[in-house]
């Protein structure tokens, strides 16, 4: 039989039992119990203190999305479930996969949002206190990692000296845990409200560089940043939950901020000019729509245009193996 199937469009509606199945499972430790020992349902079972039946239905599910394999009645972590879904590994996804379980029931509101472009989640992002934050943070820090890496060897920093740079709205404090690792001479400021900072010292200080990891408690809203007071500054998956003008605003805040020659580096979801791009980030605009109340999925050409009129002469545009881009302006 030729033609179309309904394969992707199945795929797609039962999507909510893939985050459910993975969800379950990195809440109960599946691939922790799995890493380097395959094991039969009942010992995962006995491992994890789960019931059999249980365990049973979320192996079946994980070798199907093909997140383990089966041998012999025993299951094992694929590379990529022992890469980013084993807990303690600064690649370990797990959480977000969480994040997304305990959101759903947001997305049954979303036609609401399409409706009247107004949010309808109860954990929007303008909320300081939100117990939602200590959730979200960490589970999102292993995307930044492997970014603020690659960020950090094309600017120097591990040969740049006793540098400072300035990251704002920096959540979990990765950027600096990842930098501050490979300059023993530099120093990294963070500027978010007080309860993130906090999530954010106890994450940097699992990398042995709290010392030189200092937070400013506050609103980057009306928060000063400074002047020529950095060598460089972060701007990472924040832009994306702000609108336009405040982009604008926070881009002539860091130009001020940075000292001459310094360098601002903004890391997020970009799409190409079309809005085409990287499947994840063209369906971040919904959990936008859903979560904020200007919030978007931008542009390449609305970053040049907004740090252009910041003062930012230099724009450079640089794509990673990731869903987000980076954007070095100078």
């Amino acid at each position: 039989m030729s033609g179309p199937t309904p394969d992707k469009i199945m795929q797609i509606t039962t999507g909510g039992w893939a985050t459910s199945i993975l969800g379950s499972a990195a809440r109960h430790g599946i691939f922790d119990a799995l890493e380097g020992s395959p094991a039969s349902a009942e010992d995962v079972a006995k491992k994890t203190v789960i019931s059999v039946r249980g365990a049973q239905a979320l192996l079946d599910g994980l070798a199907g999305l093909g997140l383990l394999t089966l041998s012999e009645g025993r299951y094992g972590n694929t590379p990529e479930a022992s890469q980013f879904l084993v807990k303690g590994k600064p690649s370990y996804l797990g959480g977000m996969a969480q994040v997304f379980l305990e959101d759903f029931s947001t997305w049954q509101h979303m036609p609401d949002a399409v409706k009247t472009g107004l949010p309808v989640a109860s954990n929007t992002t303008d909320i300081a206190d939100n117990p939602f934050w200590h959730m979200l943070v960490p589970a999102i820090a292993a995307l930044s990692f492997p970014v603020a890496q690659m960020a950090a060897e094309k600017l120097g920093i591990a040969k740049a000296g006793a540098v400072s740079w300035l990251d704002v709205g920096g959540g979990s404090g990765v950027w600096s845990a990842v930098w501050l690792g490979v300059n023993k001479q530099a120093t990294g400021f963070q500027l978010d409200w007080e309860g993130v900072n906090k999530i954010g010292r106890g994450y940097v200080a699992n990398f042995g560089v709290a010392d030189r990891f200092k937070t400013i408690d506050g609103d980057f809203h009306s928060t000063d940043f400074g002047a020529a007071k950095y060598d460089f500054a972060v701007y990472a998956h924040i832009a994306h939950q702000e609108t336009p003008a405040d982009n604008l605003a926070n881009f002539r805040k860091f130009r001020k901020a940075i000292k001459p020659g310094g360098t601002l580096v903004v890391n997020d979801f970009v799409l190409a000019d079309d809005r085409t791009g990287h499947p994840f980030a063209m369906m971040f605009a919904s959990q936008m729509l859903v979560a904020t109340k200007g919030g978007f999925t931008y542009r390449q050409a609305d970053y040049r245009k907004w740090l252009g009129e910041a003062g930012f002469p230099s724009v450079e545009i640089v794509a990673t193996p990731t869903p987000s881009t980076l954007i070095f302006a100078r």
